[in-house]
């Protein structure tokens, strides 16, 4: 008990003091537990800045691989697991969308994959959004020749092969990535990897079947008929 009421007020004053620093030690550690367990999520949303394109985050989870095991699965399963996904691409590096940003940061982005000992037959796809200063033709030319630099063995090949560099290019940011199979896994499209050769084989025949048909059965008029009395008359 305390004898004074001075101390009996300074008292009270101390506990309702105890109170609101554990009150904001308490609020403090739950904001670092959610900071902590959002940082620790496999995937993640991130703005992309740009019309139907979505960005996830992935928490140790390498994309390549990520993407290439679903469209693999895809493939040989021929199931469809998306309606609304038109394209799924990995993306391993970022850097700022200018000529020489990108130089730099590619002539040790490609090491993995181009340098020698590793090389590989290579092609690059190019796409821009929100963004029109960059030149298709100059970001083509000048990646390809710092692929060459890294190995003299590393060739161009547009039909099928080992190696795509995949540039996107939205606003300000330049996205990367080197992916396998792009051909394979028609430009890793979901809604065309899951179709059957012979289904694309078998649809522009068909049309043009159908076209031929119309001809076919399409009737004469009075006039051709007319047209080709005349004709056998004259003979």
């Amino acid at each position: 008990k305390f004898s004074d009421p001075e101390e009996r007020l300074s008292g009270s004053d101390g506990g309702e003091d105890e109170d609101d620093v554990e009150a904001a030690l308490k609020k403090e550690v739950g904001q670092i537990r959610a900071s902590t367990e959002q940082k620790l999520r496999r995937f993640q949303s991130v703005e992309s800045g740009a019309n139907n394109v979505v960005f996830i985050r992935t928490q140790g989870i390498e994309p390549e691989n990520l993407v290439h095991h679903i469209l693999k699965d895809m493939h040989t399963t021929k199931k469809k697991k998306t309606r609304v996904i038109l394209r799924m691409l990995p993306i391993s590096g970022t850097c700022k969308a200018f000529m020489e940003d990108m130089k730099k940061y590619t002539e040790t982005f490609f090491e993995p994959w181009f340098k020698a000992p590793n090389k590989g037959t290579f092609q690059i796809v190019y796409k821009a959004r929100n963004n029109s200063h960059m030149s298709r033709e100059e970001v083509i030319k000048e990646l390809a020749g710092i692929v060459g630099s890294l190995n003299p063995e590393n060739k161009v090949d547009l039909n099928n092969p080992q190696y795509t560099v995949v540039v996107e290019i939205i606003k300000t940011v330049c996205c990367l990535s080197v992916v396998r199979d792009y051909v394979l896994f028609r430009k890793y499209n979901l809604q065309e990897v899951v179709k059957s050769n012979k289904e694309d084989t078998q649809q522009k025949p068909s049309s043009l079947t159908e076209e031929q048909n119309s001809k076919v059965v399409k009737p004469e008029t009075e006039e051709e008929k007319s047209s080709k009395e005349g004709k056998q008359e004259n003979k």
